[in-house]
């Protein structure tokens, strides 16, 4: 475990915290992944609205950002097999729903967990998982859901991700080191959300977030995409169909392994 001491900072606690929060995350994206139209409408609502599901971890010493984690409670009574092929812009548009609806949430699903460079690779995305399950269990949440992004899935766009999550490596383990982190707190691979986020734009916008000319119509392998990008000349369109892994963190598995 990471020799640093550090602390948990949530929303509720520093009204400030997206835009601490926006330090790390905006530069360790691609910038296409910034052009979601469901993120991009609700993402800094996420911090007023559900507050205490939004956490960053901060070194005590430096006061620097180490990892941000955001998540949103919703409401699920159905198979988890039967979660819809979308995915993140699927829940966070559902928990924005259930809480305009006065909908009692059950569940908590993961958005998103990023690292800062320097902190990458010393067990803190373990840490940022396990903070997030914490969080859902102390709000009465069973069980947390995860639109997964694999990790390295962009160094192979061209293989289909069903076939991609039955990678493993040499010790048999998943071959994906972020689906591998889940797994070993417990969480069951649940099924592949094949649309889990859609970003659009014009020839042009594509151009400018892939640092990259597109001269005709056709797929496009971009940097940090986990599959290609389709361009559309004659309607003068790009777009970009993220497949991401549904997941699930039982928390009675969490508590057996803890």
């Amino acid at each position: 475990m990471p020799e640093i001491d550090y602390k948990i900072i949530t929303a509720r606690e520093n009204s400030n915290l997206l835009d601490i929060a926006d330090e790390v995350t905006l530069g360790s994206w691609p910038e296409f992944m910034l052009n979601d139209s469901v993120c991009n409408k609700y993402w800094s609502d996420l911090y007023r609205s559900f507050p205490e599901f939004q956490f960053i971890l901060s070194e005590k010493d430096t006061g620097k950002t180490i990892s941000v984690g955001c998540g949103i409670p919703l409401y699920w009574n159905g198979d988890f097999r039967d979660l819809p092929d979308e995915g993140l812009d699927w829940v966070l548009e559902k928990g924005f729903i259930d809480q305009k609806e006065n909908v009692t949430p059950n569940i908590l699903s993961a958005l998103a967990i990023t690292i800062a460079p320097e902190y990458r690779r010393r067990g803190f995305s373990y840490i940022a998982l396990k903070t997030m399950t914490t969080i859902a269990k102390s709000h009465g949440l069973t069980d947390m859901i995860a639109p997964v992004r694999p990790s390295l899935k962009s160094q192979y766009p061209l293989n289909s991700i069903d076939k991609y999550i039955d990678w493993q490596n040499k010790n048999n383990q998943p071959f994906d080191p972020w689906i591998a982190t889940h797994v070993k707190m417990g969480a069951e691979l649940i099924k592949v959300c094949h649309s889990s986020m859609k970003i659009t734009g014009t020839v042009g916008d594509w151009e400018s977030w892939a640092k990259m000319s597109f001269p005709e119509s056709g797929s496009y392998i971009v940097p940090g995409a986990l599959v290609p990008v389709q361009i559309d000349h004659e309607h003068d369109t790009g777009t970009y169909i993220e497949p991401n892994v549904w997941m699930k963190h039982p928390f009675n598995m969490l508590n057996e392994r803890q």
